[in-house]
């Protein structure tokens, strides 16, 4: 036996999507209900749990056996439910052999390093992560059977209690032998559209080194990070009474019924003089700029109310393990374009940002409850709440947090790829990439704090928003006018920037060009260290790490200006799969933040020894000894990968003992 393809179908108490695989395989109630497996690319069996069969013994070994691979589509749900399965069974899980330490959280689970997961090789090749979505842009001869959304309803989950059902909380097979026989076809069915998937992938293999990189993942997802969840439980609490005095108040002060809803509040405002489209966030902090007191009273409080801190805190909450860790927080090439992560559950990727210069004493006084102190000394409850989100992970007993980041990674890795030498100069001396921008591009010194100062938010917001193409619109998202430029401004800084990174602006047409030949052509053509070349109605980026962009079904097409643009099949801004428009500034933000991400990867392969807990955007959080040198880790992690001569790269850390943004 060298390959096993697998998919389960499960029964919990907890709730999956709210919850995660982690939390829900730990509930009483788990279990697995039907095994589906094929050996070899061989007939699929389905071995019928909930009735009484039981999987092979051979199989059973298999499934610790390190030399046969076990695939699945989203195999990491796969491997955490058949852990607690064959930890029920008494079954040893400790694979880690060669090197590894093996920790006690990563002990629970099945080693992944034998694990290969359809899905990813879907997403790697630009296809979607759901096998209904990839059975279906593959063209696959046997597609996932649509009605399973019932089934999986029926048997996996909790029923209500009715008369018609006799009040059963569970529906068995027993209940309706036609619909479980359905089931079972529905379990083999699934293993064959994964082993489809295999079949059609099988001539564009994942890189071994992304597979790595998975394994990798799989680890941080398998460790989790600790949850201070007394602070959560509090947090929680102090947000329910605080929404209800500010509740309260706002009724006291509008006499409306429900001071929450839009409508009302619209109204209330219109009727006392201030009309207004929306009360969105920044129209709200627009209003209360010309606002009389009594009505600026009123929307400070709705702005009090708009803070969602609590919704992470429930996260926390639903997510938490036994053990007190949260698990399962990052999807592995969740970014279809780049192969970056996404975030799931708590979703770490968009935590609010902590500026209370007294951190540490506000949370303490969640901790212990202490709402009248909090409301005294703070003002803005939610806001405080908000603010110590990120204080709610903490590492375990004895040990720090070692939060370490690359510094303006993006920037960085762009310079490198275009040879825009002056930026590359200001990388290397440690300069302030803003302050250099702003003087190249005002021919004027600036310094930070200091002469012609004013002029670093321009340099900023015009690195944040031009490096890719972006021109007035991209200033506008990013903010400008609320940093106080005006609408005239707009072009003339558009201009300055491009004219002062001319070579980042040949890039991206450099790289419109090789894309509009591969296309066009079916040619490989070679510029800048990337490799561009279309085969097999598939558009591929090589990127200097050896690992593809894929863009699925590549066309030229006409763009909304009218002008001609490369199009390919994704998943859009709708979430659903369509064809989309690109050309050579956003190819080259794709390749850009792919290459940022691989980078990002390169220092998790060197750090592996270490527990690293998290990883945000461009930092990573490590669990570890008080004696451990943060130096050392910053040094590790700013090592330049051995395929990026020449590129410039910096981390800077901190030491913790609880997460926060430094």
């Amino acid at each position: 036996m060298k390959n096993l393809s697998i998919d389960i179908e499960t029964y919990s108490g907890a709730p999956l999507q709210k919850c995660g695989a982690y939390r829900y395989a730990e509930d009483p109630d788990f279990e697995i209900l039907l095994f589906g497996y094929s050996v070899d690319g061989g007939d699929v069996r389905v071995v019928d749990l909930a009735c009484g069969e039981t999987i092979p013994p051979d199989i059973i070994a298999a499934l610790t056996d390190d030399s046969v691979t076990k695939w699945a589509f989203n195999a990491s749900f796969e491997r955490i439910c058949l852990s607690r399965y064959l930890s029920d069974m008494g079954i040893s899980l400790d694979p880690f052999h060669d090197n590894h330490e093996l920790s006690t959280e990563l002990a629970k689970y099945l080693n992944p390093e034998s694990w290969r997961c359809s899905m990813i090789w879907s997403a790697y090749m630009g296809m979607p992560l759901s096998l209904e979505g990839a059975g279906a842009v593959m063209g696959l001869e046997k597609q996932k059977l649509i009605e399973g959304k019932d089934l999986i309803k029926y048997f996996c989950q909790p029923c209500a209690p009715t008369k018609t059902n006799g009040g059963r909380t569970r529906n068995l097979p027993s209940h309706a032998p036609d619909k479980w026989e359905q089931f079972k076809r529905y379990n083999a069915r699934d293993v064959e559209t994964e082993m489809g998937i295999q079949k059609r992938l099988a001539k564009f293999p994942v890189p071994e080194s992304v597979w790595d990189e998975y394994h990798i993942d799989q680890e941080i997802n398998d460790r989790g990070v600790r949850l201070d969840m007394e602070l959560v439980r509090q947090a929680i609490a102090m947000d329910t009474r605080s929404r209800k005095e500010l509740t309260a108040a706002m009724k006291r002060l509008t006499d409306l019924d429900n001071p929450n809803s839009v409508a009302q509040m619209k109204q209330w405002l219109a009727d006392n003089g201030l009309e207004t489209e929306s009360l969105d966030k920044k129209a709200v902090a627009e209003l209360l700029k010309t606002a009389p007191p009594e009505l600026a009273e009123v929307l400070s409080l709705r702005q009090q109310l708009a803070k969602s801190s609590v919704k992470k805190y429930q996260a926390m909450e639903n997510t938490v393990c036994s053990d007190g860790r949260a698990r399962g927080m990052f999807q592995f090439y969740g970014a279809n374009r780049s192969g970056r992560w996404a975030g799931r559950h708590i979703q770490l990727q968009n935590l609010p940002q902590n500026h209370l210069p007294d951190l540490a004493e506000a949370r303490a006084l969640v901790r212990v409850g202490d709402f009248d102190s909090i409301a005294m000394l703070y003002e803005d409850v939610p806001d405080t709440l908000s603010q110590l989100i990120r204080t709610a992970f903490i590492p375990k007993e004895s040990t720090l947090f070692y939060v370490a980041d690359f510094s303006a990674i993006e920037a960085r890795v762009i310079a490198w790829f275009a040879g825009e030498t002056w930026r590359q100069e200001v990388f290397e001396s440690g300069g302030d990439i803003y302050c250099a921008s702003a003087s190249q591009m005002f021919k004027v010194p600036v310094e930070k704090h200091g002469v012609n100062g004013h002029l670093r938010q321009k340099g900023k917001i015009a690195e944040l928003a031009l490096g890719y193409g972006g021109s007035v619109g991209a200033l506008r998202a990013m903010g400008a006018l609320d940093m106080g430029l005006t609408e005239e401004e707009l072009p003339p800084l558009v201009s300055a920037w491009r004219q002062s990174n001319p070579k980042i602006v040949e890039f991206w047409w450099a790289v419109d060009r090789a894309v509009t030949e591969a296309v066009r052509n079916k040619t490989t053509t070679k510029d800048y260290g990337l490799t561009f070349s279309c085969r097999s109605g598939m558009l591929f980026i090589t990127l200097p790490s050896g690992r593809n962009l894929a863009y699925v079904k590549p066309k030229i097409g006409t763009n909304r200006f009218g002008g001609s643009c490369i199009t390919y099949e994704g998943v859009g801004g709708t979430k659903k799969w369509e064809r989309i428009d690109s050309y050579g500034p956003k190819f080259v933000e794709n390749i850009v933040q792919a290459t940022a991400r691989d980078i990002l990867c390169y220092a998790m392969k060197t750090l592996r020894c270490c527990s690293i807990v998290m990883h945000i955007h461009d930092e990573l959080v490590i669990e570890a000894d008080p004696k451990i040198s943060l130096d050392a880790i910053c040094e590790q992690m700013g090592r330049t990968p051995p395929w990026a001569k020449g590129l410039k790269l910096r981390a800077d850390g901190y030491v913790t003992p609880f997460y926060k943004k430094d």
